[in-house]
């Protein structure tokens, strides 16, 4: 099994896991958000980056010690480990989602007040109101124009993928800040309304059968240093 997708660690799987892995616990899980603009999702408490979630993720909580979390990310099934303090634990439902490749959440409704945090391309919030050109959220203020309801999709993945373009390269990245293959193909999808795994054998596989949304219009989804190679 790939550890990667195996909601299961040392000491916990989910109940969906009973008579398919050995567990000394298993559970239900708890539902969770990422409450950080971009969130390293790791291998290990402490270890290597896999992959990154974004603010307003969906995950589910399988297990904790130490200050980490051993979780499960909901858009892609994605398994790892992420600081405890990244998480809310009474998550609202999202209303909108981040349309643009970043913005800012700030502490008030002016571009002069401290920002709180960046938020990428594909972060969902949940918007409460509405100020002028401001739209007012739990944690803070986005301008509006930034904003998109959930639903209101973009047409083609391959017009957002080069919205994109020259972002560097980061291994595991899911943001302009730093973005790798899987990661741009991710967020290029899901921000049409097309779920698309994490992983690259599944990202590709699926890529494939959207090769003609790929390629719509005859432009390239890749950019020139982040082309697949199988």
């Amino acid at each position: 099994m790939d550890r990667r997708l195996t909601p299961a660690n040392a000491n916990a799987a989910l109940d969906s896991l009973r008579g398919i892995v050995d567990a000394p616990h298993y559970t239900a899980g708890e539902r969770a958000t990422v409450k950080q603009g971009t969130a390293d999702l790791l291998r290990a408490p402490g270890g290597a980056r896999d992959r990154q979630l974004l603010w307003g993720d969906a995950v589910t909580v399988i297990d904790r010690a130490g200050g980490w979390a051993f979780l499960q990310a909901a858009k892609d099934g994605y398994c790892g480990y992420l600081p405890e303090d990244n998480l809310a634990i009474a998550p609202q439902p999202a209303t909108h989602w981040v349309a643009t490749p970043g913005t800012h959440l700030y502490s008030g409704p002016k571009v002069q007040h401290p920002e709180i945090t960046a938020l990428p391309l594909g972060a969902r919030l949940q918007v409460i109101g509405c100020s002028d050109d401001w739209a007012e959220t739990p944690e803070g203020f986005v301008p509006l124009m930034h904003l998109r309801a959930l639903g209101d999709w973009f047409a083609d993945p391959a017009t957002v993928a080069q919205g994109l373009l020259h972002s560097p390269y980061l291994w595991g990245g899911n943001s302009r800040a730093g973005i790798d293959c899987s990661g741009l193909a991710q967020i290029a999808f899901h921000a049409c309304g097309h779920p698309l795994p994490g992983v690259q054998a599944s990202r590709s596989q699926t890529a494939r059968l959207c090769a003609g949304t790929i390629c719509c219009s005859g432009k390239a989804m890749w950019p020139l240093s982040c082309r697949p190679t199988g």
